[in-house]
């Protein structure tokens, strides 16, 4: 949405002078030539014009974008890494807070933490991290921003050995919505420190956090990679999954997908395009169990490509980010999932045999293991009854083919649905309206509320999967 009026020109000029006289960082206005740049996020579907970005170089940056944003009525969204689907990290008419120029990170490798700031991709910390042998519990993409992947939950590789990202939360440096700063933890405004671990960017801007490390593999080798069968082999390959998955030691984790072979290295030419049903292993446990808890695994079935081998962790978490570059279009759907019923093998076999395009894809990921003997409200993130957390990704490079994209996703989820257990994983919806996010949290939705109304009253940070806070007794 453009400036046409003069006293939209007035407000957004007077917002930079008063941005100018307390900040540091760079401001970015519609003017300036990063602008293009500053309002694109990672989902390439996401065209939106904020007033201006500040790409904040300290904490006191992020306060005075926060008191002004406030004092003005403007309002204000948060970018860390950019990577959620729905681009709640820029909006129109938006004042920016752009964590790009703060990506720093320092490993304490007696203690096993790591402190990170919140511009900082996974990439970044496995960086760091693994120059230990040590990892903490992330996605299963390296682009992926900390902040936000943390903030919803965070599932990944490591989820079955070691929890999702929120149960290795320490500590979060956090500007609230009056400007003030606290560090959040089990010791410091607890309420607060519970909300955020799963409850989003509700709460406040988080410029830091602190997880703790654990080591992975042999001084940082695992053992993974992709086993793909074809998919008129899906059923049974599914079947088998199910059954076996709960059967594993937590070391060993496998996220399930029915996608479209890569038409690139390092995939054999003869497999390009091909239909499969795909499972992505990762056995984080010492390296002299792995030939005995991987036998199973590597005798199932009929494969059409056998991808496990050592690697460094880092390796696996890049494997897909040449593959998913910033822009693309996207469009995702989510659910999580105590079973994998028949019924839901079915709906998953159809529709993997009418992939839209190229790169669209479901997965199902685990989070079983540590993840589930974690108490259900012990953390904002409530699906601590085993299962996994799906999403439907209709991706393609052309802005063309996104109707038809979107179209099979919601009609792939539809059929899906009756299956899960009636909400999804925040980090992996579009903006779908506050059912959708009392689903997701479940029993826990109205302590978040609450909680919300303690530390902001007036819904300043509402560009997320929104919790508006609790009404006030009466």
């Amino acid at each position: 949405m453009a400036i046409d009026t003069e006293a939209d020109q007035d407000a957004a000029a007077a917002l930079t002078d008063t941005l100018s006289e307390s900040v540091r960082g760079r401001i970015i206005g519609r003017a300036d030539a990063e602008y293009e740049q500053a309002r694109r996020v990672y989902n390439g579907a996401i065209d939106r014009h904020p007033l201006a970005a500040v790409r904040v170089a300290d904490v006191a940056d992020v306060i005075a974008c926060v008191n002004a944003a406030r004092d003005r009525g403007v309002t204000l969204a948060v970018r860390g890494g950019g990577h959620h689907g729905a681009g709640f990290g820029v909006w129109d008419d938006a004042l920016v807070i752009d964590f790009a120029g703060l990506r720093s990170t320092t490993v304490d490798p007696v203690a096993r933490t790591v402190r990170v700031d919140a511009g900082c991709t996974w990439g970044d910390v496995d960086h760091a991290t693994g120059a230990f042998g040590l990892a903490t519990p992330s996605g299963f993409v390296s682009t992926t921003g900390v902040a936000g992947l943390a903030l919803g939950g965070g599932s990944g590789y490591l989820t079955r050995h070691y929890g999702m990202t929120v149960d290795n939360l320490i500590s979060a440096d956090v500007v609230l919505a009056d400007g003030s700063f606290v560090t959040a933890s089990a010791d410091s405004h607890p309420d607060l420190f519970w909300a955020l671990r799963g409850g989003g960017g509700n709460f406040g801007v988080v410029t830091s956090f602190v997880f703790r490390c654990h080591p992975v593999g042999e001084h940082g080798t695992i053992v993974g990679g992709p086993m793909l069968y074809d998919l008129a082999d899906g059923e049974e390959v599914f079947r088998w999954y199910r059954e076996v998955l709960p059967t594993l030691p937590d070391e060993l984790n496998g996220w399930i997908g029915v996608l479209e072979v890569p038409s690139a290295a390092p995939f054999p030419e003869e497999l390009w395009a091909r239909r499969v049903c795909g499972i992505v292993w990762c056995y984080s446990g010492p390296a002299a169990d792995a030939e005995r808890v991987l036998a199973p695994i590597r005798e199932f079935g009929r494969p059409v490509l056998a991808g496990l081998a050592p690697m460094p962790y880092p390796v696996l978490q890049t494997a897909f980010d040449g593959l998913l570059p910033a822009g693309l279009q996207w469009y995702w759907k989510a659910d999580v999932y105590e079973e994998i019923t028949d019924e839901a093998i079915a709906v998953h076999l159809r529709y993997g045999q009418s992939i839209p395009t190229p790169l669209s894809t479901m997965h199902l990921y685990p989070i079983s293991g540590a993840a589930e003997r974690v108490p259900e409200d012990a953390t904002a993130f409530s699906f601590r009854g085993g299962g996994w957390s799906g999403v439907i990704g209709a991706i393609d490079p052309d802005p063309a083919n996104l109707p038809r994209m979107t179209e099979w996703a919601r009609a792939y989820w539809d059929e899906l649905h009756p299956t899960s257990v009636g909400g999804g994983y925040v980090n992996m919806m579009m903006d779908e309206g506050n059912d959708r996010v009392r689903a997701a949290y479940r029993g826990n939705y109205e302590r978040l509320a609450g909680i919300k109304r303690r530390y902001d009253p007036d819904n300043l940070f509402r560009l997320n999967q929104n919790i508006p806070p609790a009404e006030p007794h009466r």
